[in-house]
């Protein structure tokens, strides 16, 4: 079994994500909002749930918040350098 993610997610973020240096100094936000994807994975690997993210950025949908950890991982180097990285260190 490979480790390699579907190819049909990445596809799909590739759609949903975007970056350029005119919005949010080239941050990768969800196309037609200014949601940080980061963002939203951070607030999953705190424990938030897709509804409580739903609730607080309306304009997201369930696709997007469940493929944001997606991004963080095939995309770690598309994060904000400002915002730590939250996955765990390697030993």
């Amino acid at each position: 079994m490979s480790n390699t993610p579907n190819s049909e997610p990445l596809s799909r973020l590739r759609e949903l994500v975007t970056s350029d240096p005119e919005i949010m100094r080239g941050t990768p936000v969800f196309k037609g909002t200014r949601i940080p994807v980061d963002l939203v994975a951070d607030m999953l690997a705190q424990g938030a749930t897709a509804q409580e993210i739903l609730e607080g950025y309306p304009p997201l949908s369930e696709e997007m918040i469940s493929l944001a950890p997606l991004h963080t991982l095939v995309l770690p180097m598309q994060r904000n350098p400002n915002r730590p990285d939250p996955r765990p260190a390697l030993p």
